[in-house]
């Protein structure tokens, strides 16, 4: 009998835990949903505003009245085209040389051990957690000795965003610290070189971080604003796509350019957003892989 009370008094302690714990998810799905919504908002707005033709400016309503692509037709035939391509190049050239050099320092620092190491490790964090805000009048007076500013703007990006690129080692050398180093080790006795080994053991071994660290080294120029409109002031050949949208929105052009505006924040989203979605996966697993070890 006692037996059977017990069975029972465990049977409604496990209902009322899953209940809870029911209750629980859905309050946080839910709070997802929400949070989600409100996040979606601004963007679905943009999205809408792109289609307006009946008007270029603010308007009080956000379904437009009369829909069409004159928006996107407008666009080529001003100087977002020159502002993309900018974007595009000076995005592209720093992921491919950024993670060039973020996983060549991170194979390095994670294989090699030599006398500096350690504190070489420290230096280069303790740097990275300077603003680089303190750097852009130097930078920019460096930059226009060597004729990188304003119109010649792109190269002098390019040239910084990769400049201080092997301080970002941390998360790949945390990935490829959980690489067992027995690999490299057998692959050394058969003759394979430095080199042979991080691109044909190594590299083939950390697809995930490989991938995260071209999509951060993508990412940033593509979204860049401040440094881009400080070394570009006043140039629309040497502009991004951030800088020139901006002045679309000063007070002299918001009346006729507003819906273009929205138009080139949509093209400007498209295909990163296409890009970071199906390389999630990837994204994930090398922020979670580089955490393990430091």
């Amino acid at each position: 009998m006692s037996q059977n009370k017990t069975a029972g008094a465990v049977a409604k302690r496990h209902m009322g835990l899953k209940t809870s714990r029911r209750i629980g998810n859905t309050a946080i799905y839910i709070l997802l949903i929400a949070m989600s919504v409100i996040w979606l908002v601004p963007f679905i707005c943009i999205l809408l505003q792109s289609f307006r033709v009946e008007s270029t400016w603010q308007v009080g309503y956000v379904v437009p009245q009369k829909w069409g692509l004159d928006n996107y037709q407008n666009l080529f035939k001003t100087d977002f085209p020159r502002w993309y391509t900018n974007t595009f190049i000076a995005a592209l050239c720093t992921a491919v040389l950024q993670t060039v050099i973020v996983l060549c320092m991170s194979y390095t620092l994670s294989r090699f051990r030599f006398k500096m190491r350690q504190p070489l490790m420290r230096f280069m964090l303790i740097l990275g957690m300077f603003p680089g805000m303190l750097t852009m009048i130097i930078l920019y007076r460096v930059l226009k000795d060597l004729g990188m500013t304003q119109a010649n703007a792109v190269p002098g990006l390019i040239l910084v965003y990769v400049a201080s690129s092997g301080m970002g080692y941390y998360v790949s050398k945390g990935f490829f610290d959980t690489i067992p180093k027995s690999l490299d080790e057998a692959a050394r006795v058969d003759g394979a070189t430095r080199l042979q080994v991080l691109y044909k053991i190594i590299l083939p071994l950390s697809k995930p971080i490989v991938i995260y660290t071209i999509l951060t080294a993508f990412m940033g120029p593509w979204g860049d604003f401040v440094f881009a409109r400080y070394i570009s002031f006043g140039a629309s050949a040497g502009k991004n796509v951030a800088v020139g949208l901006y002045d679309w929105l000063s007070k002299d052009q918001i009346n006729k350019s507003y819906t273009m505006f929205c138009a080139g924040g949509v093209l400007v989203a498209i295909p990163v957003t296409i890009l970071f979605m199906c390389l999630q996966k990837y994204y994930v697993e090398g922020v979670t892989g580089g955490a393990v070890k430091g």
